[in-house]
């Protein structure tokens, strides 16, 4: 008969998950990192010489447990737009078949179109994953003036550690509504696994390379 209850043997599995990720989070981010560093030097000068200063973009995202952070990327829209704000007014929920675009093509860049095409312009996330805000793989984090309307199931996404990329941007990126967006981390915080990650991440050059979803 073990000496170990079902609940105790689970929350070992759980720690030795989270261990295990947080490992490779680290490895990944740094390898990858150390990798590219000619190419996000490239593209430090592109963005600097062509559009100009700032050239990484911050902004305040909910990660886990609904803690906030700042996000890092590479600027893909012009300054014009930094006087912009998106509010919304929703009652009760964030609705299902909203679709969240993170700015209007009106202000997007030149190079900017390009860094979104390829993904390039999340590069400076990896620095959030090294910081622990982020992870290599989970949900997208959210932008605080939609979190503040997540109902209790959509809530659930934020027990994770939000991800560069995730079972979702495997499944849609950009086309997806915000109702299949809730569906697909939910699966992903209810099966997440070693094997899982890395399944995402072989997805996720696929999907990068095949340039679907990207706007």
């Amino acid at each position: 008969m073990s000496i170990y209850s079902p609940k105790s043997l689970k929350m070992s599995k759980e720690l030795s998950y989270r261990i295990a990720k947080r490992t490779m989070d680290v490895g990944l981010s740094l390898l990858i990192g150390f990798l590219l560093i000619p190419l996000f030097l490239l593209l430090v000068c592109l963005v600097f010489i062509i559009d100009g200063k700032p050239v990484f973009f911050r902004q305040k995202r909910v990660g886990q447990h609904n803690r906030t952070f700042t996000m890092i990327k590479f600027r893909t829209m012009s300054n014009d737009n930094r006087t912009i704000r998106t509010a919304y007014n929703w009652e009760k929920r964030v609705p299902d078949d909203f679709v969240f675009k993170s700015g209007s093509g009106v202000y997007v860049t030149k190079i900017g179109k390009w860094l979104r095409k390829w993904s390039v312009d999340e590069f400076p996330q990896l620095y959030n994953v090294l910081r622990g805000d982020m992870s290599l793989i989970g949900p997208r984090p959210e932008v605080p003036a939609i979190a503040k309307y997540y109902d209790k199931n959509q809530q659930k996404r934020l027990k994770v550690k939000p991800g560069i990329t995730g079972y979702a941007q495997v499944h849609g990126r950009s086309d997806l509504t915000h109702g299949q967006k809730i569906a697909y981390d939910v699966y992903y915080i209810e099966n997440c696994s070693l094997k899982l990650d890395l399944i995402i991440l072989i997805k996720t050059i696929g999907t990068v390379l095949a340039r679907r979803g990207a706007y």
